[in-house]
């Protein structure tokens, strides 16, 4: 909730008072290394000329804890980062192109270890720069940022619109306080609204263009309410089949739908009412394979996909409330993969054995749905289309939430195999 709305200007976060902005100086060190970053995402084409400057104006190392934990791309590790170690490391770490965890297990973590989940990072900064450049703002404009983070993001739009045609919201009281004096330290002050993304932040309505910073299962009804037509939203969606979001462009019309494009693939930590709970089918597998259904497919583990493919995220558009997941090497055969899939509303499971060397995989099912034959309907369906990019898909929205995918056109509406309830029907999960 917003902790002071008779505020007309400047913002205000549960303890924390607004006072005149004290910009603080960069070491040259860091300034050296937001320069590289700068020249880097120019050359890689998703830093825009108009962005440069405010990117130059506001350094992303006034936005980071110390110590953060830096996303090491080879190992998959987070590793923590400590300013007073190393200055020139810690510079270096700070403007790298790798996004930054700044928070473990929603603030519960303790110690310099990396903790059992990411709860809050700095994204990387490519992945900023080309939503902002997608948001094709212009002067005048008001925007409405759902997961305030670190407040870079929200520095970065107001240096460009100016304070108070900002608003972010954050959930977690600890991260906005954060954000709140990290903004102090830049010198720029949008209203900052602890809060509820998902409710949006009805007072500053209607607004030209929302960002969102956190993967959208369920869509929020408030945000197109709150968009006046003609207006843009900009959220990563995507179903829980898997962890992947696509980066979706909606128009919102005089009808109050809202309807654009998948952008690209992304992966965003969840808001934290939609993330997946994987407790939920401890109970799925009581032995395996059991009396599963034994058969045999010539589909391959690269036809299921991985994280940054479409295979995995056109899947989850198309085989409702069923999770999946790929463990290598836990079959106990050096080389082997399983990949599991998981029904949300019953016991429903499969699994596939991938061995090397092997013509077939080895297919087991059990319980009322066939969830492997599903997948493979959507995989063979996604084939047979030729493999189209994320790109070719878009997204519609009506004006209670309800999503439906699409392929080239809003009317060229996706097969749905194993469930025909609408999707906002489902498990809701």
């Amino acid at each position: 909730m917003e902790t002071d709305p008779g505020a007309a200007s400047g913002r205000r976060v549960a303890g924390w008072r607004w006072e005149a902005p004290q910009v603080t100086a960069v070491s040259e060190q860091e300034r050296r290394a937001g320069e590289e970053l700068a020249r880097h995402l120019l050359d890689i084409g998703v830093l825009t000329p108009e962005w440069a400057e405010a990117l130059r104006a506001v350094p992303r190392s006034l936005f980071l804890p110390d110590p953060f934990w830096a996303y090491d791309m080879a190992t998959s590790l987070s590793v923590p980062v400590f300013r007073n170690d190393d200055l020139a490391r810690w510079a270096r770490a700070a403007y790298e192109n790798v996004p930054l965890v700044t928070q473990w297990d929603d603030g519960q973590h303790t110690g310099d270890k990396p903790g059992s989940k990411a709860t809050s990072s700095a994204s990387m900064p490519s992945v900023v720069v080309s939503m902002l450049r997608d948001l094709e703002l212009s002067d005048g404009m008001r925007v409405l940022e759902v997961g305030t983070g670190t407040g870079w993001n929200a520095g970065l739009l107001a240096h460009r619109l100016g304070n108070g045609n900002v608003v972010s919201v954050e959930i977690d009281p600890a991260v906005a306080a954060s954000a709140s004096a990290a903004l102090t330290r830049a010198g720029l002050g949008p209203r900052l609204v602890e809060g509820d993304g998902r409710e949006g932040w009805p007072v500053g309505a209607p607004y030209d263009r929302v960002i969102v910073t956190a993967g959208v299962r369920n869509f929020p009804a408030k945000w197109l309410e709150q968009t006046r037509p003609g207006g843009i939203i900009l959220a990563p969606w995507g179903t829980h089949y898997s962890h992947q979001d696509g980066l979706v462009r909606l128009a919102v019309g005089e009808d109050g739908r809202a309807v654009g494009p998948f952008v690209r693939l992304v992966e965003f930590m969840k808001l934290r009412d939609q993330r997946l709970d994987w407790n939920l089918f401890g109970g799925h597998v009581k032995e395996f394979p059991g009396n599963a259904e034994g058969s045999r497919t010539s589909l391959t583990l690269a036809d299921i996909g991985s994280r940054y493919d479409a295979a995995d995220f056109v899947v989850g558009l198309c085989v409702p409330d069923c999770a999946h997941v790929v463990n290598v090497g836990d079959s106990g055969e050096e080389g082997d993969a399983k990949a599991w899939f998981f029904d949300f509303l019953s016991q429903s499971w499969a699994a596939v054995v991938f061995s090397p060397g092997a013509p077939d995989a080895t297919v087991y099912q059990s319980g009322p749905r066939r969830l492997w034959d599903e997948v493979e309907q959507a995989l063979t369906w996604w084939i047979s289309q030729g493999r189209p990019a994320v790109d070719r898909f878009g997204l519609t929205v009506d004006r209670d939430g309800t999503t439906r995918p699409w392929l080239d056109t809003p009317v060229g509406v996706l097969p749905s195999f194993g469930d025909d309830r609408p999707r906002n029907a489902r498990a809701g999960l």
